[in-house]
């Protein structure tokens, strides 16, 4: 009930433009404070010692009440102070893979003294609880799972504090527009992408295979029978595996048409898939999608900027 009272008081209050410009320097306008539900109970015992105190005439429960009394007031106080002034910017927010865990970041910045016990949260979600030092960033990083690809939003977040003794809960909201971009699960079983073999070719990077013999190596537990060494295990040799490999062309195209999959989704995993071995196959790919065209490179940005586009395949955004 009160969480949903504190709710409604800030959803009626706060209207700030989103995405806020940072950094967000929590001002006192921009504090509610609330008691909890320790702090309600606490003040119903003063008011009964008040209560005692007044009809039976006792001075030194007058002396008690007053001094809770204040002692609630002073807590009151500090509450606000812990978030009062307090520097919000926000953070790196780093891609992630659907089914893969993503953290929105915020850094907090306090200029004068150090803040205990600060939550951040989204609506509805476990906090991340932070202690900022004075004059050194600190970083608070929410975690939050994911189940498809596209672009996650994090919305707006509550700051908030209950520090020191839990009696009033003062929270602000802010929102930078946060989000991260979430690719599709690649799926294994797709193997490589087609037309990747070219025997014979006088360009291109050798990559694993089944065309020309390549070297042997030591067995490992999974080897299929038949690339087993058998005339080296005959003559007294380790048991050993031979390893093939083909010519791969030097650039490549990754093409909608060539995954085969009943449905989209489908055909971005396999997409991703292929992705992720040619970079690391050390290629050069390009990538073809519906209204789409990425042309051949390779490396980090290139393999991010593909895997973006197939992340946001369908919601028209271009990446």
């Amino acid at each position: 009930m009160f969480a949903n009272l504190r709710q409604s008081i800030a959803d009626w209050i706060f209207r700030a433009k989103v995405p806020e410009t940072p950094p967000v320097t929590l001002a006192q306008r921009r504090i509610f404070v609330l008691p909890t539900k320790q702090g309600y109970f606490f003040a119903l015992v003063v008011l009964v010692l008040l209560l005692a105190s007044v009809n039976y005439a006792l001075s030194i429960g007058f002396v008690l009440t007053f001094l809770l009394a204040s002692m609630g007031a002073v807590a009151l106080l500090h509450t606000w102070r812990n978030l009062a002034h307090l520097k919000l910017r926000p953070g790196r927010c780093d891609p992630v893979f659907a089914g893969d865990t993503a953290s929105f970041r915020v850094v907090l910045e306090s200029p004068s003294r150090e803040r205990y016990a600060v939550g951040i949260r989204r609506r509805g979600e476990i906090p991340a609880f932070v202690d900022v030092h004075a004059t050194e960033p600190t970083v608070a990083s929410l975690a939050v799972p994911t189940q498809r690809r596209g672009r996650l939003r994090c919305g707006r977040l509550e700051v908030f504090t209950r520090y020191p003794v839990g009696f009033f809960h003062a929270w602000s909201y802010f929102d930078f527009g946060l989000s991260v971009i979430v690719y599709p699960r690649p799926d294994p079983t797709a193997g490589l992408p087609p037309q990747q073999s070219t025997s014979g070719g006088d360009e291109g990077i050798p990559v694993p295979g089944d065309e020309d013999f390549a070297l042997l190596r030591g067995y490992r537990p999974g080897d299929p029978p038949r690339q087993i060494a058998w005339k080296a295990l005959a003559r007294g040799d380790d048991l050993l595996t031979k390893e093939f490999q083909s010519t791969a062309s030097a650039e490549l195209w990754l093409d909608w048409i060539d995954a085969r999959a009943p449905d989209p989704e489908g055909r971005l995993a396999i997409l991703a898939h292929w992705v992720i071995e040619t970079e690391r196959l050390g290629q050069s790919y390009g990538l073809r999608l519906p209204g789409v065209s990425i042309a051949p490179g390779r490396g980090e940005p290139h393999r991010n900027r593909c895997l973006e586009a197939l992340a946001l395949h369908g919601e028209g955004t271009a990446p």
